[in-house]
């Protein structure tokens, strides 16, 4: 096994120009503290775990040219554990926005859920009725470009007024300019307004964009079609496709590596089509708005 940091010949690993910016913000070794030198480079770890979120293939799968899956495994929990993946997925995200001519602390975003089947249990498992789907659901807050600005995932069986709040709370201490948040009908109805209220009490307005209940099939909603155009990007990666994880924690930090995966291509200056009635639109509407002159990134491959 190559100790270099060499690179496999995978899609899914990472070029040069995107290594270099994600180099420095990963924690390095402290030779002061001793210990033996790492038999596998840091890039190799990362192209272990891109490999296995793109392809979904069970961690024991991954090729022999690869770190042994369990090395790669426990690197990935332990940066899960001690914050690494957040703190990484920040700065890039504030970078991105900065090179899009923006302040890194958002004033509006868009929240929405996405419930996904599991498929080995653990916890927090439970039944969507609504969407007839038993598994877990994942909600993201999203800035209005689409970059994720936070990601919670929880049961199914969770209402998602419930789930917003998870999200919401405390986001004015970590978003101090964030005051606007977009959503979908089901979160703001007249049966139930609690949502709304409690919002005030962290600063937020609630904003909802109903769905034209006369149009069947698909449709683009107004500011709703941010987020879900951030789920496409997302579930281009076949890890994450289903909720293979047994853990909550583990399932939300595959998120965040497929968001990094997404901006670092984005900051590497990779040119990348739109694909999908959604990204066409998307990209439609951005050419439109005089504000944005770069198309957003898709997919790096």
């Amino acid at each position: 096994m190559c100790a270099c940091s060499c690179k496999p010949a995978y899609d899914s690993s990472l070029l040069d120009t995107q290594w270099e910016l994600l180099q420095p913000l990963l924690p390095q070794p402290d030779r002061r503290r001793g210990g033996r030198p790492r038999l596998h480079s840091t890039r190799l770890v990362i192209d272990t775990i891109l490999y296995v979120l793109t392809t979904g293939c069970p961690w024991r799968a991954v090729p022999h040219d690869l770190v042994p899956w369990w090395v790669a495994y426990r690197w990935f929990a332990t940066w899960t554990a001690d914050g690494t993946w957040t703190r990484v997925h920040d700065v890039l995200r504030d970078r991105v926005r900065v090179s899009d001519g923006r302040d890194p602390q958002p004033s509006a975003g868009v929240l929405d859920s996405q419930s996904i089947k599991t498929s080995h249990g653990g916890e927090a498992i439970g039944y969507d009725a609504g969407k007839r789907t038993r598994g877990r659901k994942r909600h993201l807050l999203v800035d209005t470009n689409g970059l994720v600005l936070k990601v919670v995932v929880h049961s199914a069986s969770l209402q998602d007024r419930h789930g917003a709040k998870r999200v919401l709370s405390g986001i004015s201490q970590r978003y101090p300019r964030l005051g606007l948040v977009w959503v979908d009908g089901g979160y703001v109805n007249s049966v139930d307004t609690s949502l709304v209220g409690w919002a005030a009490t962290e600063n937020i307005e609630m904003v909802a964009v109903p769905r034209n209940a006369d149009v069947r099939g698909f449709q683009v909603l107004p500011r709703r079609w941010v987020v879900e155009r951030t789920f496409a990007w997302l579930t281009r990666c076949r890890r994450l496709a289903r909720d293979y994880e047994r853990k909550t924690a583990h399932s939300e930090a595959m998120i965040q590596v497929a968001s990094i995966r997404l901006m670092l291509a984005r900051l590497a200056g990779q040119d990348v089509k739109p694909r999908g009635p959604i990204e066409i639109e998307a990209a439609r509407r951005l050419t439109e708005d005089g504000t944005f002159t770069d198309q957003p990134c898709t997919d790096p491959q």
